[in-house]
């Protein structure tokens, strides 16, 4: 937690967003990533009572088909059982992703994982696949009802032992869906799970060749440095290159994190990451898909993965993505930021267009617009803003002025700041009203989402 924070926790009078457990949530798009139990990178036992507090509604669980079939015909389930059990028992849906290979099939595979190995490469493999997708539905029909087919198919990464393919890819969707739904007949499949944009010619490729007619929800994975930089317009695109093929379908934002350490295994380990950057770049990302109205959205990870397992095996490093450390499972500020978030945009909150307008920017801002957000929660307006700016620049505190139009759509009688960082709640003093507007000045601007909100939101 940053010392600020650490300290407005502490202090006497000093409001702060109270945090809602995940039971006492009815509905929410927000997600956390409890993935690698296949190849047990981590002790889901001690990540329970922190996710229970954090107030998240979805968590996206890797099935492990070498962990649960070590000897051919025979499956253990125990593993998925516990994790599958102990997150509904604490308010969290878990949402299955199917793969990867087993060596008992895939021979070739370097490690006991199989971590990527399709399973087409034979008669034999594809029906041991398909025999195992039947038993895992079967198992948890009565508790998990999404299922994600694969993971990032347009990297070779995860597509051995062949390079990518569109077509070989809806192959596996195709028949892993038929598998599914015999036994679950309203399971809701998830096809994509596509690593990055651009992965749209890939994608395309993938919905020519049928992909739309097996799925009911797309997912991607848009890791970048800067959650903002060319999103909006690439989802525009993502979404109307969807609608040709089956209009009104929805789209997953199924993972996507940052490191908390600038050693860290995993996409973005280039940069100069620490906690502090971790939990602002959190926000921004989380904020961005809610206000592109992305029907679910999922951080990467729930706790750091010592000795991360790579396709070619253990790596030696640490994937530094979780909410909590992999040393000793203590929180970080990011764990912090999301609980804040999670408070607050459940499925009660909903994007709204209300007009905002920045009269003066902060001079060390010049070149970076102010990126914004309207919502609705319970008849009051909520504005988020911040500075989309390198993560790694750390960019000094400012102050702006800002003018809203909420017209009749929310109510902004009492506007406070709400910092998502600290968590810290505080009167504006620098308001004016007239002609319809209500005008902020000394505004503060960060590069992380802080909220103008109504304060009836917290009453």
């Amino acid at each position: 937690m940053p010392a600020a924070a650490a300290a407005a926790a502490q202090a006497p009078g000093v409001e702060k967003i109270q945090p809602r457990p995940s039971k006492s949530i009815a509905a929410s798009p927000l997600s956390i990533g409890f993935e690698t139990l296949d190849r047990r990178m981590f002790d889901p036992g001690r990540t329970y009572p922190y996710l229970a507090n954090l107030g998240v509604k979805w968590a996206r669980c890797q099935t492990g088909w070498a962990r649960t079939e070590t000897s051919k015909g025979q499956y253990d389930f125990a593993w998925l059982d516990s994790a599958v059990d102990n997150l509904l028992k604490i308010g969290i849906q878990p949402w299955f992703n199917l793969g990867y290979g087993n060596r008992l099939y895939t021979p070739a595979a370097p490690n006991e994982f199989a971590v990527g190995w399709v399973p087409l490469a034979s008669e034999e493999t594809r029906a041991a696949w398909l025999r195992y997708t039947g038993k895992l539905a079967e198992h948890f029909a009565t508790r998990v009802r999404h299922w994600e087919i694969w993971n990032e198919p347009n990297i070779s990464g995860f597509w051995h032992p062949d390079k990518p393919d569109p077509a070989r890819y809806v192959e596996l969707v195709r028949i892993t869906a038929q598998a599914i739904r015999r036994r679950l007949p309203k399971a809701v499949v998830i096809g994509g799970a596509f690593a990055g944009f651009p992965a749209l010619d890939y994608a395309e490729g993938c919905c020519q060749a049928g992909l739309c007619e097996y799925v009911d929800k797309i997912s991607f994975h848009p890791y970048r440095p800067r959650p903002e930089l060319n999103y909006a317009p690439e989802i525009r695109t993502f979404r109307g290159m969807i609608a040709r093929y089956k209009p009104g379908m929805a789209i997953w934002q199924g993972e996507n994190g940052a490191p908390s350490t600038g050693n860290s295994a995993g996409a973005l380990r280039d940069l100069a990451w620490n906690e502090t950057r971790q939990a602002k770049w959190l926000l921004r990302r989380i904020l961005i898909d809610l206000s592109l109205e992305i029907e679910v959205t999922s951080y990467f990870h729930t706790v750091d993965m010592v000795n991360y397992v790579w396709s070619t095996g253990k790596s030696g490093q640490t994937n530094a993505k979780g909410l909590l450390r992999g040393a000793d499972y203590t929180p970080k500020p990011s764990y912090y930021a999301y609980r804040n978030v999670c408070a607050l945009f459940d499925a009660d909150t909903r994007r709204a267009d209300f007009l905002a307008r920045f009269d003066r920017m902060p001079s060390s801002s010049k070149a970076c617009e102010v990126e914004w957000a309207s919502f609705l929660r319970h008849g009051s307006a909520i504005y988020a803003y911040w500075l989309p700016a390198d993560p790694m620049a750390d960019p000094a505190p400012a102050t702006a002025r800002i003018q809203l139009w909420s017209g009749t759509g929310g109510r902004l009688e009492e506007p406070v700041l709400v910092d998502l960082l600290s968590g810290e709640i505080s009167p504006l003093t620098h308001v004016s009203r007239g002609g319809g507007t209500v005008s902020i000045g000394n505004l503060p601007v960060r590069d992380y989402p802080l909220l103008i909100a109504n304060r009836a939101v917290f009453s």
